[in-house]
């Protein structure tokens, strides 16, 4: 049988005595030939054999076969005199671990499974490579595999993840020298990230968002770091204030278009915009002023007699949004309600076909509706004939790009670089910096921020800051304020090599695994598989 011991790979002095298969299990009889063992006590060596036992463990499957190996055990009696254990079993480590019921191979394979898949999956995975096993078993053995120890680390990336979006956040703690996640914490206030900072001195260097809690805990925690604020938020926060300020510029850009009309046609005078407020008093946000612009855009064109589809192209809206303002007459800010079926809907049909056959004559057609059941005026009538009648188009004047201008999308045109956008982008912002002295303000601001970011020139951010004040833009104002506030931390993001992209990365690798378990398994299992991940 000494083909089976090799083929099996078993350790030196266990051999294969006989074997049978039922029922597509390969159960072997294994038997160990050394002479003695060591006591697990004094380690001397004892030969006096006392007693034989069997015990029942389970191996990885070979050829399709679920392994079952019947070892043969012996206990020896241990002559040392001073030795308090008197008798012992034979150890057969590392090969199986004393009261194993399964091999150290095979519960390295259950564990590899777990780590790659959870419960359930794994459990079905190893269902159909042969393994015998549970959801349970496989969690256990997750569970029991000890936290990995965290060596020296001088420089940390630290940010949060969610465990439920806007509710609960952990904490990912990267060493960013080895581009490894060395620990997660359950939440992510300032206190636990402490704590665990305080713990290692030798940090010289956090790498964090803007977040305030992850700046006081690495403040009060390792006061002789040295903290990075990433450059990705930086970027990310000017793109949002960005987008913000180029909202409000949108009614700037249609009057300055509508005045070069006017002076064209020979009209010089000119509307003022109002204040525009929400039932409660405030000021529209950027959002909101952006929407109710389009809304004005949209009367304009229908009032030159243009199609809704036409309206909704240009202004880069949804026909039905566009068709249900037109419907209103007014411009809501709420979230619209569909609303009954109009009474007149069940008369349409008859209306323009009679209108079609020429029939002009309103009250005539009124007459003959309120025959069939019409309930409403003639009034009402003539309301719902100005939609069946149609306007005859005017010449409108060929689609700008500013007809259709989102802030959202447009912001994208801002921060990249402009020999990397593609001839018609490249188009479309020049006509919008040409349309707004504002805009272009923007586009010069965004452009040279991003500037000091790729190239990390920390040093020329104090004249940029200065640029922004003497602008009179309040949202890149607020964000200018905020850099003041974190004013280190943004230098030295701005100056260093470091930034949280490679903990970005972990983070999303973190949600991969989290949703991989269903939202179901708790902070200490997705702590184990994240740390041990294959």
């Amino acid at each position: 049988m000494m083909e089976f011991a090799s083929l099996l790979s078993l350790p030196d002095g266990l051999e294969v005595a006989q074997f049978s298969i039922v029922d597509d299990v390969l159960r072997l009889h294994v038997v160990a030939m050394a002479e003695g063992r060591a006591c697990p006590l004094c380690a001397e060596v004892a030969t006096h054999v006392r007693s034989y036992y069997t015990r029942l463990v389970a191996d990885l499957p070979c050829a399709g076969h679920r392994v079952q190996f019947m070892l043969h055990v012996r206990k020896f009696r241990c002559d040392t005199a001073s030795c308090p254990r008197k008798v012992f079993a034979e150890r057969l480590g590392p090969f199986v671990e004393a009261w194993a019921r399964k091999t150290t191979r095979l519960r390295e394979a259950i564990e590899a499974i777990g780590l790659a898949t959870c419960g359930e999956g794994g459990f079905r995975l190893a269902d159909r490579l042969g393994i015998a096993t549970s959801p349970t078993t496989m969690l256990r053995c997750i569970m029991a595999l000890p936290l990995p120890f965290v060596e020296t680390v001088t420089h940390l990336g630290i940010d949060d993840f969610a465990f439920r979006r806007g509710r609960t956040y952990g904490t990912v703690l990267v060493d960013l020298t080895c581009h490894t996640v060395i620990d997660l914490l359950p939440d992510r206030k300032a206190e636990t990230a402490k704590a665990w900072i305080q713990a290692h001195p030798e940090i010289e260097l956090v790498s964090r968002d803007r977040g305030g809690d992850y700046a006081a805990a690495a403040s009060q925690g390792a006061p002789q770091a040295v903290q990075t604020a990433d450059r990705f938020h930086l970027c990310k926060n000017l793109t949002e204030a960005a987008e913000k300020a180029l909202a409000h510029c949108r009614t700037e850009m249609r009057k300055n278009q509508k005045s070069k009309e006017n002076v064209q046609k020979g009209i010089s005078a000119e509307e003022h915009s109002p204040v525009l407020l929400t039932p409660d008093g405030k000021p529209y946000s950027a959002h909101q002023t952006e929407r109710y612009d389009r809304y004005q855009q949209a009367v304009e064109l229908r009032e030159q007699g243009a199609k809704v589809k036409e309206i909704a192209k240009r202004v880069g809206l949804s026909v039905r949004t566009v068709q249900r303002w037109l419907k209103d007459g007014t411009y809501v800010e709420t979230n619209y309600h569909h609303r009954h079926r109009s009474s007149f809907d069940a008369y349409e049909a008859y209306v323009r076909q009679r209108w079609g056959e020429g029939v002009h004559n309103i009250q005539q057609i009124w007459r003959e509706i309120k025959a069939q059941g019409y309930p409403h005026s003639d009034r009402a009538l003539r309301r719902h004939l100005e939609a069946v009648r149609g306007k005859t188009p005017a010449e409108l004047s060929e689609a700008g790009v500013l007809d259709h201008f989102s802030a959202n999308k447009a912001v994208w045109l801002f921060v990249r670089p402009f020999e990397k956008l593609k001839k018609q982008e490249q188009e479309e912002l020049l006509a919008m910096r040409q349309a707004s002295a504002t805009i272009e303000a923007i586009y010069q601001l965004v452009q040279e921020f991003f500037r000091l970011v790729r190239s990390r020139q920390g040093t020329q951010l104090d004249s940029w800051l200065g640029k922004v004040e003497a602008s009179g833009i309040q949202e890149l104002q607020r964000f200018a304020n905020g850099l003041e506030r974190d004013k280190a931390a943004v230098l030295a993001g701005l100056t260093l090599i470091h930034s949280n992209g490679q903990v970005e990365g972990q983070v999303t690798r973190v949600k991969l695994i989290k949703r991989m378990m269903f939202g179901r398994a708790g902070f200490a299992l997705l702590r184990q598989r994240v740390l041990h991940a294959l």
